[in-house]
This record gives structure tokens, C-alpha cells and sequence, in this order.
């Protein structure tokens, strides 16, 4: 059971039949707005307790464990400033920068991430970006979830971002992504309708609902099947909160290692002694959804050309499939 205290502060109770699960690994994948990397800072500086005392991060939480958290509170800025974080940009002009986000950044500063964000690091690389939005969004045309990697478009003045707006609002520009996803599908090809709605059992996550909410649009092809999972690839014709990982998850095909929406239990095969034990140790692999945004393609508002960019896989994402391949 878990019991929030205070706003920073945490408290967790490891209940019967809970797996053994690397510290680190479990607290990154309970504390909202975490990552492992955040984690591991806590625990070396004595935030993190277990039973009373002090663990390292490869401790690994057992049944009656008793784990308290504390996160120093940081207080808000009273401006975004720039900080030194290094870029993936995949081009750049005088009117937008197309860059690839890692994994564990967050796209702009918001409650209890006020630095770090890729907003910091824009801010760092020019100052040339628009301020469309206010200016902690400085840029930003669109997100991508903390814990999803892949391209992203960033505008550099206000008439660029309206008209990359618009294309996003017209639902032209196109985007891919790729999932690995568990299960094997009975159609290879398929779309996903259902609006996205906010849950309300749990305000911070989403789900499907065909009497309120905005309407979402997924389409899907399998890629690639192995024993228990697949490779997916996705494209959007609408762009709402968690959509991917959402229609996925009402379909029963969780995006492999998603904490939220299912993706870290066995969905197939949890009777099986062997697929268990792979199951975990491919879980040790990622400690996000597995799932990235690949490439995207989009007219040029100053040139009117289209482009169109492609990314690599992330190296987690690589190897979960690279194990998946080796044991197929």
C-alpha cells in the first residue's frame, strides 16, 4: 500500500507477493515525476530509508519492507533560467530546431520539475524561441511524455510556432512512433477510436470513455512479433495526453514497461515459470514504457517545403528487443 504524507514526502509499505525489485528501480517506478538517475541522488544523500536505515540502490525491496521517502522541497524560480544540458538536435534553422529527447527529461518546467527540463536547456542552446506560450513553454509546439524519447519541433519566433499550431490542429503533420507492446495481436493492422478522458478514480492518469472527454484517433501495424510481445508501430491522427499509451493499455496491449497503464505486469504468459523470469529481467532493462517517438514530417511555415525527419531507436528500447529477438 502506498500513503502519500505530504507533498514531499513518501511512504511505502511492500505488500505480500511483491516480487523482489531493485530500490531505485521500484521508487522510480512509484513516485510520480521521478527517475531512476533523481532516485539514486535521494539515496545517497540519506533521503531514502528502509526499515529505519539507510540502503543503497540495489537493494532489493521484500515483502513488510517499510520504504520512506523525503523530496527536498525546491522552491519555484522566479524565471526559467538556462542550463547547461546537452542537445540531440537533429536540424536547425533560423525559424525552428527539431531535436531528439532522451528518456527522464521533462519538456517544460512545471510542479516539482522547475529545472533540468528541455525549456532550460533551449534557453542555454539560443535565445531566439518563441513566446507564444508563456515563457516557461518558451518554444514549445508540442510535448512528448517524460519517459517517451523521440523528435520533437521547437519554433524560434511567434509566427513559426502559430503556423506549426495550426498544422498540429489540422492534424497534417505526421507522426510515428514505435512501441513494444505486449501480446500478440489478432490483426496485424487496426485503429484504436476512444475519447481520452481523465480517470476518476485517479485525476493524474487518463482513460478511455465514449461519453465525455476529447476524441482520440490510433492507428497500429505490427512490425514484428516474439514470444510475448510485439513491435508496433503507431500513428497518430490525434494528439491527446497519454493517447498511445492509453489505447493501448484498453485494448490490452500495454506498452511494454509502462508503470501507469499496466505495462509492468505480465499480461501473457504470467503461468509460465520461464516467461516470468524473462519478464523481470527485461523489466530490469527499462525503467520507462518503451516507446519512442521515431520520426516526423511537417511543412516548412517560412519555406513551405516538407520535411521529414527520422530517428534511431533509444539503446533501452534496442536492447529489450535485441533479448526478445535472442530467445524467439
Amino acid at each position: 500500500m502506498t500513503k502519500l504524507i505530504s507533498e514531499k514526502k513518501f511512504r511505502f509499505e511492500i505488500t505480500e507477493g511483491k516480487k523482489k525489485e531493485r530500490l531505485d528501480l521500484f521508487l522510480a517506478n512509484s513516485i510520480e515525476n521521478s527517475s531512476r538517475t533523481k532516485i539514486q541522488k535521494l539515496l545517497k544523500a540519506g533521503f531514502v530509508l528502509v526499515n529505519g536505515k539507510t540502503a543503497k540502490p540495489n537493494y532489493k525491496v521484500i515483502p513488510k519492507d517499510v520504504v520512506e521517502v523525503t523530496i527536498p522541497v525546491t522552491p519555484r524560480p522566479e524565471k526559467t533560467e538556462a542550463e547547461d544540458i546537452p542537445l540531440n538536435i537533429v536540424y536547425e534553422d533560423k525559424d525552428i530546431i527539431v531535436l531528439n529527447k532522451p528518456p527522464g527529461i521533462v519538456v517544460h518546467p512545471s510542479l516539482g520539475n522547475y529545472t533540468g527540463t528541455l525549456v532550460n536547456a533551449l534557453l542555454h542552446h539560443t535565445k531566439e524561441l518563441s513566446l507564444l506560450n508563456e515563457p516557461a513553454r518558451a518554444g514549445i509546439v508540442h510535448r512528448i511524455d517524460k519517459d517517451t524519447s523521440g523528435l520533437l519541433i521547437v519554433a524560434k519566433d511567434e509566427w513559426v510556432h502559430a503556423q506549426l499550431a495550426k498544422q498540429f490542429a489540422n492534424h497534417s503533420i505526421e507522426r510515428t512512433y514505435i512501441a513494444i507492446c505486449w501480446g500478440i495481436f489478432k490483426e496485424h493492422k487496426g485503429e484504436v477510436i476512444g475519447n481520452i478522458t481523465r480517470s476518476k478514480k485517479d485525476r493524474k492518469i487518463f482513460t478511455v470513455s465514449f461519453s465525455e472527454g476529447k476524441h482520440a484517433h490510433t492507428f497500429y501495424e505490427v512490425i514484428e512479433e516474439f514470444e510475448f510481445a510485439s513491435l508496433v508501430k503507431l500513428n497518430l491522427k490525434t494528439g491527446r495526453t497519454h493517447q498511445i499509451r492509453v489505447h493501448m493499455s484498453y485494448i490490452n496491449h500495454p506498452v511494454f514497461g509502462d508503470p501507469t497503464y499496466g505495462g509492468r505486469k505480465i499480461v501473457y504468459g504470467a503461468s509460465l515459470p520461464k516467461i516470468k523470469n524473462r519478464v523481470d529481467n527485461l523489466l530490469s532493462v527499462i525503467s520507462r514504457q518503451a516507446l519512442h517517438a521515431m520520426s516526423i514530417g511537417f511543412v516548412h511555415p517560412r519555406s513551405n517545403k516538407k520535411l521529414y525527419f527520422d530517428s534511431s531507436l533509444p539503446a533501452d528500447m534496442q536492447n529489450v528487443i535485441d533479448e526478445l529477438k535472442s530467445s524467439n
